[in-house]
């Protein structure tokens, strides 16, 4: 099952790799969502989080990844849309004890133009831990096939006058 998704992802990232002759187009917020959730383990109440994050990733309005270590990361997908997520600079996570939990804490967006007053905080509905050897092999296949389909692409023809 593992080997299948693999294969799954790794076509994913082809057809986004590929699809562009002259660069390579962005993935979009749900072909990246849908990446993560392949290297994402069963729902946990809860991770630990000790001091600042390391790193964000919104993946739409419904989800996000946080990295609280370098090899460490997790999926959170809200119990509804979070407002301005793409738009921010930074996010605030509600948690007590060095414990956020699912369903009880809360990510809250902050960046230029974005108004925190009377903004209802985007609830975490579940938790997923991240495989991040496995993302991370997935990236370097993905690397390795946009490299050898580069190398193999015919030359761009200049452009007429």
């Amino acid at each position: 099952m593992k080997k299948l998704l693999s294969v799954v992802v790794l076509a994913i990232g082809m057809t986004v790799g590929l699809g562009g002759c002259s660069s390579t187009p962005r993935a979009t917020p749900a072909e990246r969502l849908a990446f993560y959730e392949a290297h994402a383990g069963d729902p946990v109440r809860s991770f630990r989080m000790f001091g600042r994050l390391n790193g964000w990733t919104p993946l739409g309005n419904n989800a996000m990844v946080v990295w609280t270590r370098p090899n460490e990361a997790w999926l959170l997908n809200f119990s509804g849309p979070c407002q301005d997520l793409q738009f921010a600079t930074s996010i605030t996570i509600s948690h007590f004890s060095n414990t956020v939990t699912a369903r009880f804490d809360t990510v809250t967006p902050i960046g230029p133009g974005i108004s925190t007053v009377g903004r209802i905080p985007c609830r975490i509905d579940t938790i997923r831990p991240i495989d991040t050897q496995a993302l991370n092999q997935s990236r370097e296949e993905i690397r390795q096939a946009e490299s050898a389909a580069r190398q193999d692409a015919p030359p761009a023809e200049p452009p007429s006058n």
